[in-house]
Order: C-alpha cells, then sequence, then structure tokens
C-alpha cells in the first residue's frame, strides 16, 4: 500500500477542491503525463473507494453521499397517506369546486341542505378514489418488499468472506459475488470472472427484452487472475460519470496507488436486473446502487396524458359554469324583486340577532350563493368517477381481445397508459418507423459483390419465396445445415440420410413476460432452469443456399489461403482470389457474435491456445483432394457463365451497356437452378462425392483438427441481426466461426482446417460511426490486418484514393471495382436490401503500437472521452482497400400491406420515418402499398436553404395548379388551408402525391424557418417518407405536426431509437420485437406486430370513442334536465332557494338510480360491428370529425334538455294546478318523470342490446320504487318541518299519477325519436348507413359491402393494370423524383438539379442506373407546369439540350446529386 487511508482521503478532497481539468488542445496528449495537476468536481463526478479494510475509513466517509440499494415506488406511508392524497386529489378543480359548496353550505344564511348531505357526495367520489389509489400503492410496496428481501453475496469485511445478504444492505463500494443464473441486484464493475478469458454472459431480458447473451469483460488488469479474487488485494479507486439513464454509455478510470490509470467503459459494467449466464462466478464493485442505478432512472412508469374528450370536456364544462351562473344570477334577481313586492317583511322572513333584516341586494346576494349550493348538480362530479371506471372496463375487453394475442411470443396487448383509449378513435397522422415495425427484422443474406464481380443467388431467392414452407417442413431444410468436412465424411451417406429427423435447435418459449411484472417476477435471485430462446436464428435466417459460382471461386481461394506463410505473406494484389478469402474471412471475425452449441445452447465454444496454426498438415490437404478425384468434385460444382444478356436481366435492366473488358470482369451470376430445386446443402454434399466404402480411408486421412469441434451445428448468439445474418451467410460457404475470446478467433475453412486469429482490438459499432472494426494478426503471414465493415455511405468516404497510386492500371481497376460495387448498392438498395460495405487494411506494428498507445489514453481519459476515442478511430479506419458488399433482406411483417392500406382508406395520413438509404425505404414503401405505382413521388434532397426553399415553392405552385384545393380545412400556423373541392381542371383520374425527403434537408427546413411550406405541401400527399432521419429529427417531425396543424397524432415504432417519437406523439405505440423493449417502456401501448394497429384502430379506437364521447355528451344532459325542474320551480317559491323534492331523493338519483346504465353503455355498447369496421375502414372518419361529441352536439343536447324539463315540470304542475296536494306530493311525479324519461332517453342511445342492458334499465327502475317505498315507509321526521312520511304509497293509489308518468316522458322525447327516426330513414351519413348494413343477414350485407367499396374505388388508369401485391419502384431513378409504371401512359418526367453551384463539382454516378436516358436538367420557370398533362416528355428526348455530364469518380463523391428533382 504506497497510501495511508487518511492521505488517500485528504489527496482526494484536495483534488474535487480544484474544480476539473481543461481539455487538451489538439496538439498535446490526450491525458496530461502530469498527473498531480488534475482536479475533480464531486458534482460532476463520483468516487467510489472499496469496502475493505485498506479503505474502510474512505468508504464509511464517502458512501454517506450515494443512495443505498433500497427500492420504493410505491408514493405513500401510512402516515402520508391521507393527506398526500387528499392533496392530489383537490388538484382537481372540480374537486375544489365542490369544497367551495360544502363549505357555503355550512354557513348558517346560505344552507339549503343538511350539511351533511351536502358533503356526501364529495366524500364518497374522494373515497371511492382514495381507495382506488391505496389499493395499487399498496401492490407496489409487496413488489418493493419482495425485491429488497432478496439474497445476495456480500463481502463482509470483518469477516473477510461473502455472506447472503438482503438486496437493501447493498452500498456503493461493496464487494458483490453472483452465480450463474442470479440477478443483479446494483449496477457492478467487473473485476473477476470465472471464465479463464475474463468474460461474463449476461441476458439483458429483464432490461430490454432482448434474450440474445451480451458479453461484458472485466477491467483490463484484472482478468488473467489464476486464483479467486480478493477484495482485501483490491487498493485502487474508481472514478466515473454521475449516475444517468444512458443504458449504452459508461466512462471511467481506476486509479491504482502508483498512480497509473486504467479507462473502462460500459463493456465492464454489469447493470441491475440483468441475469448471469454461462458464468460460475463473477465479482464486481457496486458502482451505483437504488434509484441512482441505470435500470431504475429509465422506469418512469405509466405516463399520464389527456385525452382529447377530456381537454374538450373541460370546456364544456366552462360552458355549464356560464349557464350555472345565469340561472344563479336569475334566482338572485328574482328574490330580490319579490322581496320588494312586499310593504312590510312578510312573517317568513327571519330577521338577525339583532332584529336587523338584511338589505335588499345583500340578501340577493345571499340567494345567489344559496342558488349555486341548491343547482350544484349541474356540474356533473360523479362524471369524472364514471370515465375511470368506464376506461378500466374499456382496457379489459382490450387486453382480452384475441386478435391481438400474438401466439408465437406468447404477448398480449399490453396498456399502459390508461386514460387515452378514446383518443384510438381519432388519429389524423401515424408516424412508423420501418425496419422492425414495417418490416420483420430478421436479417436473411440475399446477394452480394466482391471486387465488383456480384453474385445474385438466385438458388436462395428461390427458397426464400416461400418462407412458410420452410419454418413448416423443418425435416426437409434440415440437409441444408452446415456441417464440417470432417463430420460429414466420417459418417459416411447412409448416416447422413439418416439426419433428416433431427430437428434444428428450437427454443420456442420466450424468456420474455409482461414488462409491468417482469422485475419483479425476475429479481428475486433464484436460479432458472429453463433456457431463453436464441435470438435472430430461426430457420430462414440461418439456411443460406450458397451461389454455384461463388461456392467454386471460395474453395480456389481457401486453398490458396492455405499456401501463405510468414516467408510469403499475401502481397497487396486486386486478385479475385485473395479478395474471396479476406471478403468471407471479415464476415467471419468482423463482428461480436458468440458461439455455443445445439446440444449445450449457452456454452460457449473456446478453443486452446495453442491452436494457433493449421490443424491438418498440407500434405494431408493434398491427399485428400487427390483420393477425391478433384475432377468429379469441379464437375458437380460447375455452371455455366451466364451471357451477357442473362448479366444484365440479373442486374436489371437498366444496367449500361459494358465494353468486352468489363464483360470479362463482371459479375458472374448463375441463372440455373438445380434439378432438385436448389443446391441441398451449405457445404460439399457427401453423398454426391464420396461412396459409402470410403469412409474408413477418409477418417483416417482427415482428423478433426481439434478434439470437440466434430459437433455439426453451432448456434450463433448475435447482438443485432445484421451480424447474425452474414455469420450465417459465411458458415453457408463453410467459412465457419467456431470459437471466440476476448483474445483469439477461430475460423474454420471449407477443408477442414481451423485458423486461430489473435484478436488485438475491437472497435465496436456505434451509430454516429456506423462501422465496426477488428484488428486481428494474421496466423499464417502474422501480419497486422484491420478487417472493416459498415454503411456505405461511410465506408466508401475512408477507402484509400486511387490517385495515390503509382501504377496507372491499378488506379484504373480500383476505379472499376469502386464504380461497379456503388452500382450494385444501388441495385440492392431498389430491391429493398439492406448494405453494408467490406473493407480491410494491413498496418505496420509500429503504426499498430502508437495507435494502441493513443487508444489507451482516450480510454482512461474522463474529460471528451467519446471525442478522443472517435479521433483513434479515425487514425485507424482509413485508406482502406474495398472488398465488397453485402445486400441483406429485411422481410415485411406480415399483414403489413393491408394494414396500410386499410389505415389510408380511413384517412389516416401515414409518414415513415426511418434512419434507413433512399432507395431501400422507398423501395419497401412500394412494397407495403405506401406509396402506389401510379403516385407522383417528389425526391428532395439538398443541403442549400435558397433551394430548398425554391424546390418547395416550385413543387408547391404545381401541385396546387394541377391538383387544385383537395385537402380538408386545417389550421395551419394559424392559417386556413383550403377546403376539400376538386379543381374545375382536374381530370378523371388523378394520381396521388407521395413525398420523399432525407435528413439533411430536415435540417435545412428547420434551420430555415421552412416549415410552414413543407407542411403545407405534405397536406397534398398521401403519404411522406423520411429517410436517413436521426432520432431527434424523428421528435421533431412529430410535435411539428402535432402542434401546427392540431391533429391528433400516432408514432409506432420498435428500437431505442423510436423512443423520442414515441412520446413526442399524442398516442405512442411500442412494438415488442427483436431490438428490445425500450420503445416498450417508452410507450402507451405496446403490440406484437404492426398489423394489431389496424383492429386496434378501426374496431376498438371507433368503439372506445363512440361510447365515451355520447357517455359524457349523456352526462351533460341527464344533470341539465335534472336542475332545471328546480329551476323552474323557484319561479313559483318566490325564489327562496326550496325544493320539492326530498334531499336524499335528489342524492340517491345520481348516485344509484342512473349511474349504473351509463356505465354499461360506456363498455359494452357497439354502435357497428367489427366485421363492418373492418370492412369499411372510411367509418373511421367519424372519430376524426369528432362527430359524437363537438360543440355542436353538446349545445343540441343542452338544448334537448331544456325542452324535456320543461315538458317534465309543467305537465304535472298543468296537471296538479289549483289542488291542494303538498309540496312533496307534487314533486314525487315530477321526480319519477324526469328518471323514466332520463332512462329512456338512454335506451334510445344504446345501440346493442343484450340481457344485462334490459335487466339493468328495469332494475334501476325498480330501484327507485324500493328504496322511495321504503324511505317513506320509515321517515317520519327526516327532514323538519317538511316530512315524506307515506307520499309514494299515496301516489301510487292515485290513478292520475299512472296517466302522468306515462304520457310525459312521451310528449318530452318525441322528438329525438322523430330526429332518430328521420337519421335512420333518411340519414346520409357513414355510420347510419353502416348501421343499417349491419343489420342485414349475412349474405346481404357482404353484398353490400362489396358495393360500398366498388363505389369508393377509383377510377382505373387508362390502360394500366393493378398494382402487384408487392410491386417494386417502377422506376429507377435515383433522385426528386416521380414515377409511374410502364404500362400507364408515358411518363411526366422533367429534371432539375443542384449542380455546379459554389464550384461544387458534380459526379457523374448520379446518372448510372437509369432506365432512360433523358435524365437532362431544366430550370423551372414560372408559368410551366411540371405536372401537366400537355407538358409530357418522350423517353429519351432531352430538354432544352442541357444534360448532366458524366464525370470520373473521385473520392466522397459516391453519393446521389445533393437536390435534385425528376417528375
Amino acid at each position: 500500500m504506497a497510501l495511508s487511508v487518511d492521505s488517500s482521503w485528504f489527496r482526494w478532497q484536495w483534488r474535487f477542491r480544484n474544480g476539473l481539468p481543461r481539455s487538451p488542445s489538439e496538439i498535446t496528449p490526450l491525458i496530461s503525463s502530469k498527473r498531480q495537476g488534475q482536479s475533480y468536481n464531486l458534482r460532476q463526478q463520483r468516487v467510489v473507494f472499496p469496502n475493505n479494510k485498506i479503505f474502510q475509513y474512505d468508504w464509511g466517509k464517502i458512501s454517506r453521499r450515494y443512495s443505498d440499494n433500497r427500492i420504493c415506488t410505491s408514493k405513500y406511508t401510512l402516515l402520508t397517506f391521507l393527506p398526500q392524497n387528499l392533496f392530489e386529489q383537490f388538484h382537481r378543480w372540480a374537486n375544489l369546486y365542490f369544497l367551495f359548496l360544502v363549505i357555503l353550505n355550512w354557513i348558517p344564511s346560505m344552507e339549503v341542505f343538511h350539511r351533511e348531505i351536502t358533503m356526501l357526495p364529495l366524500v364518497v367520489v374522494l373515497f371511492i378514489i382514495m381507495v382506488k389509489d391505496g389499493m395499487e400503492d399498496f401492490k407496489r410496496y409487496l413488489f418493493d418488499r419482495e425485491i429488497n428481501c432478496s439474497k445476495i453475496q456480500i463481502y463482509e469485511r470483518k469477516e473477510q468472506r461473502y455472506v447472503p445478504k438482503c438486496w437493501k444492505d447493498v452500498r456503493v463500494g461493496d464487494f458483490i459475488q453472483m452465480q450463474c443464473n442470479e440477478i443483479i441486484p446494483a449496477d457492478i464493475l467487473l473485476l473477476f470472472s470465472s471464465d479463464p478469458s475474463g468474460i461474463c454472459h449476461l441476458e439483458t431480458a429483464n432490461l430490454d427484452g432482448e434474450t440474445n447473451l451480451k458479453q461484458r469483460r472485466v477491467v483490463k488488469g484484472f482478468s488473467q487472475q489464476e486464483a479467486q479474487f480478493d477484495p482485501e488485494q483490491f487498493h485502487s479507486t474508481i472514478v466515473c460519470e454521475k449516475p444517468n439513464n444512458n443504458l449504452n454509455k459508461f466512462k471511467g478510470y481506476m486509479e491504482h496507488p502508483d498512480e497509473t490509470r486504467t479507462g473502462f467503459g460500459s463493456e465492464s459494467l454489469l447493470l441491475r436486473g440483468c441475469t448471469i449466464r454461462n458464468t460460475e462466478v463473477a465479482i464486481g464493485i457496486v458502482i451505483y446502487a437504488g434509484h441512482e442505478t441505470k435500470a431504475m432512472l429509465n422506469n418512469s412508469g405509466p405516463r399520464y396524458k389527456r385525452s382529447k374528450i377530456e381537454r374538450r370536456m373541460n370546456t364544456h364544462i366552462f360552458f355549464c359554469i356560464g349557464i350555472l351562473f345565469l340561472m344563479c344570477l336569475i334566482g338572485a334577481v328574482g328574490h330580490t324583486l319579490w322581496n320588494a313586492t312586499f310593504e312590510e317583511h312578510p312573517p317568513f322572513d327571519v330577521p338577525d340577532a339583532n332584529g336587523d333584516f338584511p338589505p335588499l341586494a345583500l340578501g340577493g346576494f345571499y340567494m345567489f350563493l344559496t342558488m349555486i349550493i341548491l343547482l350544484q348538480v349541474l356540474i356533473p362530479i360523479s362524471l369524472y368517477v364514471s370515465i375511470e371506471l368506464v376506461k378500466l372496463g374499456q382496457i379489459f375487453f382490450l387486453h382480452n381481445d384475441l386478435d391481438l394475442y400474438d401466439e408465437e411470443t406468447n404477448v398480449p396487448i399490453q396498456c399502459r397508459a390508461l386514460n387515452i383509449t378514446e383518443d384510438l378513435g381519432q388519429i389524423q397522422y401515424i408516424f412508423s418507423d420501418k425496419t422492425g415495425t414495417l418490416t420483420e427484422n430478421k436479417m436473411v443474406f440475399r446477394r452480394c459483390t466482391i471486387m465488383g464481380s456480384e453474385f445474385s443467388h438466385q438458388e436462395n431467392a428461390k427458397r426464400l419465396e416461400t418462407p412458410k414452407e420452410l419454418d413448416s417442413d423443418s425435416e426437409e431444410w434440415t440437409q441444408y445445415q452446415c456441417l464440417t468436412f470432417p463430420a460429414r465424411w466420417a459418417q459416411g451417406p447412409t448416416t447422413l440420410r439418416g439426419q433428416g429427423g433431427s430437428q434444428p435447435l428450437r427454443r420456442s418459449q420466450s424468456a420474455r413476460v409482461p414488462i409491468q411484472r417482469h422485475s419483479r417476477q425476475r429479481s428475486m435471485g433464484h436460479c432458472e432452469s429453463a433456457q431463453p430462446p436464441v435470438a435472430f436464428s430461426s430457420p430462414i435466417e440461418k439456411d443460406v443456399t450458397p451461389d454455384k459460382n461463388l461456392l467454386t471461386k471460395v474453395r480456389d481461394a481457401a486453398l490458396w489461403l492455405e499456401t501463405l506463410s510468414d516467408t510469403r505473406p499475401a502481397t497487396p494484389s486486386l486478385s479475385t482470389t485473395s479478395s474471396i478469402a479476406d471478403f468471407f474471412l471479415a464476415l467471419t471475425i468482423c463482428n461480436s457474435v458468440m458461439v455455443s452449441t445445439t446440444t449445450e445452447p449457452r456454452q460457449r465454444v473456446t478453443m486452446p491456445s495453442s491452436t494457433k496454426a493449421l490443424g491438418v498438415s498440407l500434405e494431408k490437404i493434398q491427399q485428400l483432394f487427390q483420393r477425391l478425384k478433384l475432377s468429379n468434385l469441379s464437375q458437380s460444382f460447375s455452371s455455366t457463365v451466364p451471357s451477357d444478356t442473362d448479366l444484365e436481366e440479373s442486374l436489371g435492366t437498366n444496367m449500361p451497356t459494358t465494353d468486352s473488358d468489363e464483360r470479362d470482369d463482371v459479375s458472374v451470376c448463375s441463372r440455373d437452378y438445380s434439378t432438385d430445386g436448389g443446391y441441398k446443402s451449405s457445404t460439399w454434399d457427401q453423398g454426391d462425392i464420396v461412396g459409402s466404402g470410403e469412409a474408413p480411408p477418409l477418417k483416417e486421412v482427415l482428423e478433426a483438427p481439434v478434439p470437440g469441434l466434430a459437433s455439426p451445428e453451432f448456434c450463433y448468439e448475435a447482438e443485432s441481426p445484421d451480424e447474425a445474418a452474414l455469420v450465417h451467410a459465411a458458415h453457408a460457404y463453410s467459412f465457419t466461426l467456431v470459437s471466440r475470446t476476448p483474445e483469439q478467433v477461430t475460423v474454420r475453412l471449407p477443408q477442414g482446417t481451423c485458423l486461430t486469429f489473435d484478436l488485438l482490438y475491437t472497435l465496436d459499432f456505434d451509430s454516429v460511426r456506423k462501422r465496426m472494426s477488428v484488428v486481428v494478426r494474421h496466423p499464417l503471414t502474422q501480419e497486422i490486418i484491420v478487417y472493416t465493415k459498415g454503411a456505405d455511405s461511410v465506408i466508401m468516404d475512408l477507402l484509400e484514393d486511387p490517385d495515390c497510386g503509382t501504377d496507372t492500371n491499378t488506379e484504373k481497376k480500383l476505379r472499376k471495382i469502386r464504380a461497379r460495387t456503388q452500382k450494385h448498392l444501388d441495385l440492392y438498395a431498389r430491391d429493398g436490401l439492406r448494405t453494408l460495405c467490406i473493407a480491410k487494411k494491413v498496418v505496420s506494428e509500429e503504426y499498430f503500437r502508437r495507435w494502441v498507445s493513443f487508444r489507451r489514453e482516450a480510454e482512461a481519459s474522463l474529460d471528451n472521452r467519446d471525442e478522443h476515442l472517435m479521433e483513434t478511430a479515425q487514425l485507424l479506419e482509413n485508406h482502406l482497400t474495398l472488398l465488397g458488399a453485402t445486400g441483406i433482406e429485411d422481410r415485411l411483417q406480415e399483414g403489413v400491406p393491408d394494414t396500410i392500406a386499410a389505415l389510408q382508406e380511413a384517412g389516416i395520413q401515414i409518414w415513415v420515418l426511418t434512419g434507413d438509404k433512399q432507395e431501400t425505404a422507398v423501395n419497401i414503401a412500394y412494397s407495403c402499398r405506401l406509396l402506389d405505382q401510379t403516385d407522383t413521388v417528389y425526391n428532395i434532397n439538398t443541403e442549400s436553404q435558397e433551394i430548398c426553399e425554391s424546390i418547395l415553392s416550385c413543387t408547391l405552385e404545381e401541385v396546387k395548379q394541377f391538383y387544385g384545393p383537395q385537402k380538408p380545412d386545417r389550421k395551419l400556423f394559424g392559417f386556413g388551408l383550403p377546403s376539400e373541392t376538386p379543381s374545375t381542371t382536374s381530370v378523371a383520374f388523378i394520381p396521388e402525391v407521395g413525398l420523399v425527403i432525407d435528413g439533411k434537408t430536415l435540417n435545412v427546413i428547420f434551420q430555415g424557418k421552412l416549415e410552414k411550406k413543407f407542411l403545407e405541401l405534405t397536406q397534398y400527399c398521401r403519404s411522406v417518407l423520411c429517410c436517413r432521419s436521426t432520432p431527434l429529427q424523428k421528435s421533431m417531425i412529430v410535435k411539428l405536426v402535432r402542434d401546427k396543424l392540431s391533429v391528433m397524432t400516432l408514432s409506432i415504432g420498435d428500437g431505442a431509437n423510436d423512443v423520442s417519437m414515441i412520446q413526442a406523439a399524442d398516442i405512442g405505440i411500442g412494438i415488442s420485437g427483436q431490438e428490445g423493449m425500450q420503445a416498450v417502456m417508452s410507450s402507451d401501448f405496446a403490440i406484437s406486430r404492426f398489423k394489431h394497429l389496424k383492429k386496434l384502430l378501426l374496431v376498438h379506437g371507433h368503439w372506445c370513442y363512440s361510447r365515451l364521447a355520447r357517455m359524457v355528451v349523456y352526462y351533460f344532459y341527464k344533470n341539465v334536465c335534472y336542475v332545471n325542474l328546480l329551476f323552474w320551480y323557484q319561479f313559483f317559491c318566490g325564489f327562496s332557494g326550496s325544493t320539492m323534492i326530498d334531499y336524499w331523493q335528489m342524492i340517491f338519483f345520481n348516485l344509484f338510480f342512473t349511474s349504473l346504465p351509463p356505465l354499461l353503455f360506456g363498455v359494452l355498447d357497439k354502435d357497428i360491428s367489427s366485421e363492418t369496421l373492418l370492412a369499411l375502414p372510411e367509418l373511421y372518419k367519424s372519430g376524426q370529425n369528432s362527430e359524437c361529441y363537438s360543440l355542436s352536439t353538446f349545445w343540441i343536447s343542452m338544448m334537448d334538455a331544456f325542452y324535456q324539463s320543461l315538458v317534465c315540470f309543467f305537465i304535472p304542475y298543468l296537471t296538479y294546478k289549483d289542488s291542494d296536494i303538498d309540496v312533496f306530493t307534487f314533486g314525487t311525479p315530477i321526480n319519477t318523470i324526469a328518471l323514466a324519461t332520463i332512462l329512456l332517453y338512454q335506451a334510445m342511445e344504446m345501440k346493442t342490446w343484450t340481457i344485462i342492458h334490459g335487466l339493468l334499465l328495469v332494475a334501476s327502475f325498480l330501484m327507485y320504487f324500493v328504496i322511495t317505498l321504503v324511505y317513506n315507509a320509515t321517515c317520519v321526521v327526516c327532514n323538519s318541518p317538511t316530512n315524506p312520511y307515506w307520499v309514494m304509497e299515496g301516489q301510487l293509489s292515485d290513478p292520475t299519477f299512472y296517466l302522468v308518468c306515462f304520457l310525459t316522458p312521451v310528449v318530452a322525447l318525441l322528438p329525438r325519436y322523430f330526429i332518430l327516426s328521420m337519421q335512420g330513414t333518411c340519414g346520409k351519413s357513414l355510420i347510419s348507413k353502416a348501421q343499417k348494413i349491419d343489420k342485414l343477414p349475412k349474405d346481404k350485407r357482404d353484398l353490400e359491402i362489396q358495393s360500398w367499396r366498388n363505389k369508393q374505388r377509383p377510377a382505373p388508369v387508362p390502360g394500366g393494370a393493378q398494382p402487384a401485391l408487392h410491386p417494386g419502384p417502377p422506376l429507377p431513378a435515383h433522385n426528386f423524383r416521380a414515377s409511374t409504371p410502364k404500362s400507364s401512359p408515358p411518363p411526366k418526367r422533367r429534371y432539375m438539379e443542384d449542380w455546379t453551384l459554389h464550384g461544387e463539382r458534380c459526379s457523374g454516378d448520379h446518372m448510372r442506373d437509369n432506365t432512360y436516358s433523358e435524365d437532362s436538367s431544366t430550370r423551372l420557370s414560372s408559368g410551366k407546369h411540371l405536372l401537366g398533362p400537355s407538358r409530357a416528355m418522350v423517353p429519351g428526348a432531352s430538354s432544352n439540350g442541357q444534360t448532366n455530364v458524366s464525370r470520373p469518380s473521385s473520392r466522397g463523391t459516391h453519393r446521389r446529386s445533393q437536390s435534385a428533382m425528376t417528375i
């Protein structure tokens, strides 16, 4: 120990007092060599002292500053529950309003009801909500206690051993020992692993839902520990960043007693909630505990949002307050005028204690307050409770809908936001991610290009045409599994054929459980025996059928690879053989895939460190191939080289004709299929090569290079589906990833030989660099090689400049390879494939040594660490040599095209916001019917504000002139947009408009204040695609549309990059896919498939909105109608504030008699069946237009309530006029009539009638009579001096009572019944028509629906064909385009491009792969219509003679033109 305890603590205090060090400049090293001058700030950094004997004083002093590991997600305690809950409930102004009325009623001069009676409604409402909140919080308390009492092994300093303690006893600085399958209790820095390589495997399903294993590494310097880790020997101090919620980033360093530092990052941090897998023992030190852990900082729980109906309801409650104020004012004025008619004070006017009478004005004011108490029911306090109960019922049925349940993942829909279900029926804009949302996120290897030669993998494409058959018939395709040469040849043909019955690894039981209780169930620390499934390993992803031509070349490349040695290194050349070898080595090595076996899925395969060279000598290889008769082998793999015509067909008809030299080197794509339907094995089928009698000699010739490697199948655990697809593709060509450790990667070649590469360094993929690199030492040549893979937009810029070469032929060949590779990349993108470029670089020993030194300094730095790491990565990843590129297909999810088509028919505008390439996104848009072949598509790409503004203005002008104002009224920045009126110049068929825009253009729009023009243009668009957009841009777009257009928005995504977009929308939906659960945790609703969105919106959304909207209107009507009865009575009682109905009867009226029917109505009513709603998506527009609950429907119901209250009051009044009945005898018929009228009104509004509805209505009416009879029979002196005793009993013996109670509701409801009858008979609304169709028999209903859809279908294009289910983009234009199918009339095209601006050189690559040769540039002049029918151009013609000049491609010019428009 170099420092004592006290000195080390004071040294840290001294550093913290001096603030932060300054950032190093560009000319200084990343970390200063003078460490004594550095200082730190406790407010910005965290210091962790270990809890051992050496640092016990420091630990005791510093650990007090940090949170313990006890978690508390409950809000209340026994002492704070009552005051805190009441405080929260009185945040609702309605509760404050009723509290104000209760206080008023306690004032003697304004008392209307008994004080206790006035308190009862408010107390009941507060009590119900309090019980609900208390039960929910008690459940959270039980969950917290269960987690806090979980056991874990903690190092005890006094006993110097690990003892079991509760999670809540863990402190920052404690040493924790974890066993396999235990849950990690806190955020822990890994210091020891039982794995010899210092690796700890984690399953993060509790955290983000991902079932694939992650690797965490022991901090550098602690990985080579032979004995068990001893906490007492740990003498270092840890400095890291403050707690934050970023799950993917963590930085810090460890300072040792000798003043040296060791940097670490997120690769060494074990996060709370994850599960230890495949590691017997792991030991670490606690960095963050309790609520400071990253998992807890990310656990925000369900968010509270106010729905659109709730916001509108608050506005209408203000209208009710205005009505109440007016009625009270009338009562006050009337009371004052009535008192003024008396010359002397009447005997019922009681003076005060001094014998004085209040002035008339003051008496009027008192009466104003009295009337507020009397008419308080006008504000429906029970409406809030009813809405909460109705939404719970709606969510219950939503959660139990089997159509929204996914059997594959065993996941139903999750409703995380409980108060916005009705907003699902009012969505106007949907913003969707592409990858994993519209697509399956199952990456399937489709094509590749190597050194300019393209291999189309036609057999593999044919196999993928029927993916369902592959999954259902696994036995037939088992033979496609990749097996090693020794294993297959040793078994003989009989054994091989018998393997067909062996099933591949299938783990269908998901380890994922619903997120609400996931962390609770999995946090007990118990061992779990069930293994989770291997991610990204479905048969459709694993089975790759090789291309025959490439397979032959791979064999030659593998043989060439074995001829290398340290004395004969691979000289830098452009030979195809060496490049193919490097290409497949890069696919196999450049990843973070972990290898396991089928028999032990989670047991990692490792290789002995001594196995660095070839496992089989070259002599044995030659002997092997001589015995195998290579002539037969070559014949089995031979295939004809395609002709130029075949080549052009495989690359697309738009490929320009090449010269003879190019034809020699261009791709050899095979279009021949094997006779048995495709190549049946990923490696050589020994049944076609070796006879049954040759097995023993072969077994002697070729032995397994390493014991244990004869296992026929490996499981690859990848962190991303792209990595898994590439490793499976390399495996199909027998470049098999056998083992991976932190120091070595072992690859088995096609001959069965194993090469073990020393893994010198790994630069992991990140979203900023968009690439990944590995640095390895070649076991044969001993060269240091950098293999890099990444996005083509990045890799192409990092390639070595051909101009730097001295050889002209080499320079020409490099340019040709790069140009052809770019052509193939464009082809892949237009086919909707995800593209990756593969490159390599050979570095010298000295260069790599210096680079490692810089890298270590960057890792150890705490300030500007990310910038330093980026700089060092750029130093290594440059001057690369291009090897080739891959095309990976991300398949569309099932039902996506139908769902998008239905949502568009429903009037919902769909935007796709993706970070993918533009061509890929456009192709997917065509495939999923987001764009149609007849659509006019605009494509805007620019980085100039002036050009962007010009393009937007010109495009908007053209669209307006040609299409006319066609969109509905919506406010944009306070201005009204044009209404939906067809233009007089429009023709019979007008194609829809689509817009494609990239992230750079979006930056220009946001920074240049062009949002108004952009939004105005999008109003004319059928759909909008935003490509290459960042997560921040996604959220900015959603907020822009939501705020400026005042529309209801929905965002749907599946990845962490969609979280900001999901949270910005009115409704956020997460898809529980293969990118984890971060999107689900941030969402309001979670589904497992995009197709579920169709029923969720069109059916459940419509029902929830229709039910709740009509229920809210009914509550307003009910209360206003009932309160007006008391108001009309004031005109006949001198505005004294008295009532003709008993107080308890008024309380029971809302509490029991009329409360249950609206609840049942709000939960179960169905105005239209689900089948009709799905068949006629345009019915959804009623919710978008707020037809059920708008300002007009509110005031109509108010007028109806006033009319019915007049009838219900004055018909009994005229009946009993001039009679001698008492007040309650007069009020009882009125109360009975009002109840019957209100219940019958509810019955008229119900669209679904079941026995439950009928029984509940009858029970409510009978309950009124039962309670009233009992109350009137028992209450003798309840309300002295008034007495309701035996009133109802007397009324039931009077025939007049029955006559009045029968006729009055009929007169009151007659206008409403007449209007509803006229709407049902002559109504033109879509809802009324659909309700008529719904009542027909099934056969007639289907015919009517088909007739309806035929009328709604647009007129066909003259001479055009119907679009196919998955059409490709009809025109492979690169830039700002509008495309038309080949079968439609000649395309109307013009081309505008930003070229030669500010001296910028335009690349000739913009023009490649174009179907037509008329890609010319013209200026947009005013008065000329780009879309006018008369402006059609003949294909091949040049406009104004201006054409782009093709120039040689130079470095950095691989991108498209920066701003262009083709129509």
